[in-house]
């Protein structure tokens, strides 16, 4: 029974994490159409904040509740789709982490400009154009995690 809960825990948290990754993506996507600071002030403080309270908890608990699972059924951790995850998994938080440090300079660049009555600085665009950037391996890299995680495809790494 605690294996059907920790897989629940597990696919949860992997929808959490790509749910809110495409979430995040296109309400700032939106918002910086606009060119509105007051308008993308406000939406990229929910997006930190959405970051914060979801996409990091799940991301925090899918190697958690993937261990446990894979020592539970008893698959190797050296089995090479799950081998391969943990690295997808790994290029997905490097390309996240300076993505949230993005938004809050983002965040923090509009709300300036909405307070001063400003345009938007060309630091923002600068920014904004690293952050999308950031945004395709990291949706890849999570597409090919849930691929595998489905698949468990027969992979000869080592």
């Amino acid at each position: 029974m605690i294996e059907q809960w920790l897989l629940l825990a597990h696919v949860v948290g992997a929808t959490v994490l790509f749910g809110t990754g495409a979430g995040i993506a296109f309400f700032m996507v939106m918002a910086h159409r606009t060119r509105d600071p007051a308008l993308i002030a406000h939406t990229a403080g929910v997006v930190v904040v959405a970051d914060t309270v979801f996409t990091a908890t799940a991301a925090i608990l899918q190697p958690v509740t993937g261990y446990i699972l894979a020592r539970m059924i008893g698959w190797p951790l050296e089995e090479g789709w799950i081998v391969l995850s943990l690295i997808l998994y790994v290029v997905t938080g490097i390309f996240w982490l300076p993505v949230v440090w993005i938004q809050i300079r983002l965040r923090d660049l509009a709300r300036a400009a909405a307070m001063a009555g400003t345009p938007l600085p060309p630091a923002y665009f600068t920014l904004y154009r690293i952050w999308f950037a950031c945004g395709f391996p990291a949706f890849f890299a999570v597409i090919g995690i849930l691929w595998l995680m489905l698949t468990k495809p027969s992979l000869a790494l080592f």
